[in-house]
């Protein structure tokens, strides 16, 4: 009898963690056969792919901050990043005069070393991320204020151009959704199949028994945060080539809307839980909530960002609570 409820209690947790898995797949569903009952055109191909290319910018943002979830660690400086990514970019190829591809590395560099030195402010003096970031948010503001004398600097390089708003040959696909399909790509094979990827889960699930184990979870930490740096600024060229120009003012929606999406698919914010399939399934249930309610002529244009809050809200809790039944990776 011991034997048979051993069996059932396990054959139980499996179905508790499939269910914790699949939550957000669900919320997606229920999302998606909403929309397309009070829409009659958000199941149409122009839009899915209008959807695709929403996400794009976010997707790419959102790659780095499940790297650092996963590390137990928090990332408040990505949107102003993106800022100084597009500010730099545009600075060293109108005002310095410097032909591509150095913009676009002047622009990489410089964020990936400020993830660097958060990462090195958050291990070595033992100051928590969210203060390192949040410090790091506000340098790279101020510098991008300071190098644009706050204002926008319309002169772009062809190549940021593309990347933000090209197609990919007649396909119609624009070039920034292929960019954040092969970032995706990249984070989840690094995730799943390499050593740092186990080091990333060791790490924010136990620091102690990953440091016990020989993991420089120092070096791990130090590595998550640059990488959050250097997709900030990738989204930062993008973003600009998108808006055909560089703009000083940070969008703060886009620390907001990252996070929520990396947290809403299922990746925990205590470390150690959750990846890139969860993420993208947080991105598609982020995207289709805009976009199906801008679908909606009914709805009053003023309630839209109250009605997205408060479906994300509920969405978030029934996600949180069923991973919570859930066991963190076997790592």
């Amino acid at each position: 009898p011991s034997s048979i409820t051993q069996k059932d209690k396990h054959t139980s947790d499996v179905w508790k963690q499939r269910l914790a898995a699949l939550a957000p797949v669900w919320t997606l569903l229920a999302l998606i056969v909403v929309f397309s009952v009070t829409s009659n055109t958000f199941l149409r191909p122009v839009n899915l792919n209008n959807i695709l290319a929403q996400v794009s910018t976010l997707a790419i943002l959102s790659t780095g901050i499940t790297f650092v979830l996963l590390t137990g660690q928090i990332d408040l400086s990505i949107a102003a990043l993106v800022t100084v990514s597009g500010v730099v970019s545009a600075h060293v190829f109108d005002s310095l005069e410097l032909a591509e591809p150095i913009p676009l590395i002047a622009a990489l560099a410089l964020t990936t070393l400020m993830g660097i030195i958060s990462g090195i402010a958050t291990t070595k003096f033992r100051i928590p991320s969210f203060m390192t970031t949040l410090a790091m948010s506000l340098i790279a503001s101020g510098y991008a204020i300071w190098l644009s004398r706050g204002t926008i600097v319309f002169n772009i390089s062809d190549m940021s151009l593309f990347l933000g708003g090209g197609r990919i040959g007649d396909t119609g696909i624009k070039t920034l959704t292929v960019v954040a399909v092969i970032v995706l790509l990249l984070g989840h094979l690094v995730l799943r199949y390499t050593r740092l990827g186990r080091y990333v889960y060791m790490t924010g699930a136990n620091p102690s028994a990953a440091r016990l184990a020989g993991v420089n979870t120092d070096m791990t930490i130090i590595f998550a945060l640059a990488l959050s740096g250097f997709a900030a600024g990738l989204a930062g060229i993008i973003n600009m080539g998108r808006l055909t120009s560089a703009q000083p003012t940070v969008v703060d929606s886009f620390l907001i809307d990252a996070i929520g999406a990396v947290v809403l698919g299922g990746t925990s914010l205590f470390g150690g839980r959750g990846g890139i399939p969860q993420t993208v399934a947080g991105l598609l249930i982020y995207g289709t909530l805009r976009n199906g309610l801008d679908n909606i002529p009914q709805i009053d244009a003023f309630l839209k960002q109250l009605i997205t809050g408060v479906v994300l809200l509920v969405a978030l809790i029934v996600n949180t609570l069923f991973s919570g039944e859930s066991k963190r990776d076997a790592t």
